[in-house]
């Protein structure tokens, strides 16, 4: 399941997959994989991604595999 709050939080705050797999050091194909829901991001990389871009907003809305992780 894609991260769907996420990628709203993203395109909201105009935070790109480039900025998120220069954060991670990650090839962008790989972030795009693990927000479609082809792979996860890791514990650390999503508290890294939190920290880094969405410090206001619980990991648990932001990671949520569904739109019921509660709203912001």
């Amino acid at each position: 399941m894609p991260c769907i709050n996420l990628r709203g939080e993203m395109a909201k705050r105009k935070v790109s997959i480039e900025s998120i797999s220069e954060l991670l050091k990650i090839h962008r194909n790989s972030v795009a994989n693990k927000l479609n829901g082809n792979s996860a991001f890791s514990i650390e990389q999503a508290m890294l991604i939190q920290e880094t871009f969405f410090p206001d907003l619980e990991m648990k809305y932001l990671f949520s595999k569904d739109d019921k992780g509660g709203e912001q």
